[in-house]
């Protein structure tokens, strides 16, 4: 795909001169400071401008790779677009990011200029991003005119002396770096994903097609525009549909369900459990028009059918979908995946041009062809990243990148019975099984952390919930459930939890043994939950 996030945007720009096209969350000044803009796409073409020579004066050129540490304010799709413009690279932080993180980064992208701004939660953080790039002899300016910390060099950004009506733009080809993202960072050091103007192109076009988004929609970004969650699932197909942007940032229920009501939102994403409560709760959803809704996607753990089916009922489509930073990209819509209970977990196989899967055996790499049986997911087409910066090339196998999930072929009449493809009728699905690390084995038993999670949350009292493995000496591991109770609900105890999964059959292996109530659930910057923290805590209390 021959374009760059800089031409997707001149030619939104053109196409819809006057019409709204990035929008502030109404709370900005809770999480950033600053009144909440509000920019049609001639304005905003006019602030990537003034941005992007904002930049070039801080020594920005094509190439150059620009740190930027931002919540989801206006100025971080700026930043973002300003750096596309010049053919410079974007390396979006998360903002939960701090100096240990941050050096990592710096040092492993080979960052020359940052951009960051305090924050009411962090008014430190222009001294900290200041101190770091001083030690890696890059240059650092603030979104906030008024900052006044004791780095020389530091400047205001944007605007700089009022607009500047043109920008020389590279147009940099189409297969150069546009970002550097980084990884989840489960567990390790979060590695550095460079991506091209290409790969993220293909991603969008993927998800513009499968959602049939237009310049008539209103998307609702909640995610951080700093992974593919937010930049491949919601920033590109944003400018690729000319549609309009809305930002929101920390998940704020009230002020979410605000802006799906006054922005006439018509696309979101939101996360399972958050789907799951607000179906639950009739006074809560009748208070809010949400009648302008015709798609939300979810996904990063199995659907709940029931859910699907609640939305559903409400003339809402719920997609699931799965991906990564490093490209893989897979959507489960009402026109693959009719059924709801099959569309929970169940992703039609690719078929757009040169987009492959393929299952493997995890112990000898061996392709799996057969319903049924669980294998690594590898994937490959233009989508994919060509590997994590300083990389040994072990993320690959025979070119094909090893995602690290575990899938198993399906199709619509396999169910429990596992039966094979009756013929060429059949489409082949991919059925989520697990990621390889959550696999809990129970004297020798496999058991997917994911399908006991989603039994769990079936409960009632279960907001969210989290399995995970813990020590056994007989057994090597017992299966162990943390949860996070629903609001104005009994806490559910392991007996209750035990006896919900037992009314659906489930096989005796898979049940919790250990339950424990906690506030929340500990998560990364990008909103995945860090087992290994959970895990920890149970090693230790064997360990006592």
């Amino acid at each position: 795909m021959d374009i760059t996030l800089s031409r997707l945007f001149e030619a939104a720009v053109v196409a819809q001169t006057n019409e709204v096209a990035l929008v502030d969350a109404p709370n900005r000044a809770t999480f950033a400071g600053g009144t909440p803009q509000r920019y049609t796409w001639q304005q905003l073409g006019e602030a990537v401008i003034d941005c992007a020579t904002s930049l070039q004066l801080l020594g920005v050129k094509p190439g150059t790779r620009v740190a930027i540490q931002l919540p989801n304010i206006v100025e971080l799709p700026i930043l973002i677009l300003a750096c596309s413009q010049l053919g410079a690279v974007a390396v979006p932080f998360p903002v939960q990011h701090r100096a240990h993180e941050l050096r990592h980064g710096f040092e492993t992208a080979g960052v020359t200029v940052a951009v960051s701004g305090n924050r009411p939660d962090r008014p430190d953080q222009m001294d900290v991003m200041a101190a770091i790039a001083d030690d890696f002899s890059a240059t650092v300016a603030s979104i906030d005119p008024a900052y006044d910390g004791e780095v020389l060099d530091c400047r205001p950004l944007p605007p700089v002396d009022g607009a500047v009506s043109e920008v020389p733009s590279p147009h940099v080809p189409a297969d150069s770096d546009a970002t550097i993202c980084w990884t989840s960072g489960t567990t390790g050091t979060p590695k550095g994903v460079p991506r091209t103007h290409a790969m993220w192109g293909e991603t969008a076009r993927f998800q513009v097609d499968a959602l049939g988004l237009t310049e008539a929609d209103n998307i609702l970004c909640p995610f951080p525009l700093v992974n593919m969650a937010g930049i491949g699932g919601l920033l590109v197909p944003w400018l690729m549909s000319n549609s309009r942007l809305v930002l929101h940032q920390p998940l704020d229920l009230p002020t979410f369900l605000g802006q799906i009501q006054s922005e006439r939102i018509t696309y979101t994403v939101a996360p399972p459990p958050l789907l799951n409560m607000l179906i639950r709760n009739e006074d809560m959803l009748a208070n809010v028009d949400v009648s302008s809704l015709r798609i939300i996607t979810s996904g990063s753990a199995p659907l709940d059918p029931w859910m699907i089916e609640g939305w559903e009922a409400r003339g809402i489509q719920i997609c699931n979908a799965f991906g990564s930073n490093e490209g893989v990209s897979l959507l489960s819509t009402r026109a693959t995946v009719p059924d709801p209970a099959q569309r929970a977990r169940l992703f039609p196989a690719p078929d757009r041009p040169g987009v492959e899967a393929r299952i493997v055996d995890l112990q000898t790499g061996a392709e799996i062809t057969e319903v049924g049986q669980p294998g690594e997911l590898l994937f490959a087409g233009p989508t994919v990243f060509t590997g994590y910066l300083g990389s040994d090339g072990s993320e690959f196998l025979d070119g094909w990148f090893r995602s690290g999930d575990i899938f198993e072929w399906a199709t619509p009449t396999s169910g429990a019975a596992r039966q094979p493809p009756t013929g060429d009728a059949e489409p082949r699905l991919l059925r989520f099984v697990d990621r390889a690390k959550d696999i809990i084995i129970r004297g020798g038993m496999n058991i997917s952390a994911a399908e006991v999670e989603a039994l769990v949350s079936t409960h009632p009292g279960v907001a969210e919930c989290a399995v995970v493995g813990y020590p056994d000496p007989d057994l090597g591991e017992r299966v162990g459930v943390f949860v996070v109770a629903a609001p104005d609900a009994d806490p559910p105890d392991l007996d209750a939890v035990v006896a919900t999964m037992r009314e659906a059959e489930v096989a005796s292996y898979k049940l919790p043994e250990k339950l424990e109530l906690i506030d929340a659930l500990p998560r990364n910057p990008v909103g995945k939950v860090v087992k290994p923290e959970l895990r920890a805590a149970w090693r230790t209390d064997a360990q006592e």
